[in-house]
């Protein structure tokens, strides 16, 4: 198994990434409502790369909030995001910050009716999201 898959899982059990006792099953982090999808609907090349669970467009969108409530009571921050997508933080026992992004999304070629099937993908964003980013160098003078 892929090892941001493991790392994705482990940030949704709210354990950390290295785990020495026995992992985790993926179906372990499936809430009710949502159906494990390995193969992430085979859209965006998420297959392999991202922890997925898909359900009914219908309910996708409370779907995602049950996510949202269950890794906030883990310990996970929402910090930012955009239509479709929510960017968690959680402060690491050593100092910095592990970042994880949830994505919802659907097979577009399709009709999206509420019976249409969509997809919550989870991922974890790699090195200390909390570290300061170098400043931008200064646009050259003319």
């Amino acid at each position: 198994m892929n090892t941001l898959i493991l790392a994705a899982a482990a940030a949704l059990l709210g354990a950390p990434a290295v785990v020495q006792d026995a992992p985790a099953t993926p179906e372990q982090m499936v809430l009710p409502g949502a159906t494990l999808a390995p193969d992430c609907g085979n859209l965006y090349g998420l297959a392999g790369r991202a922890f997925c669970v898909s359900a009914p467009l219908a309910g996708i969108g409370a779907l995602a909030d049950a996510y949202v409530a269950d890794l906030q009571a883990k310990g996970w921050i929402p910090a930012g995001g955009e239509d479709n997508r929510v960017v968690f933080v959680r402060r690491r026992d050593g100092g910095g910050c592990d970042g994880l992004q949830m994505q919802a999304f659907y097979d577009t070629s399709r009709p999206a009716g509420p019976e249409a099937i969509g997809y919550l993908g989870f991922g974890p964003i790699p090195g200390d999201v909390c570290a300061e980013q170098p400043a931008a160098a200064p646009a050259p003078q003319q």
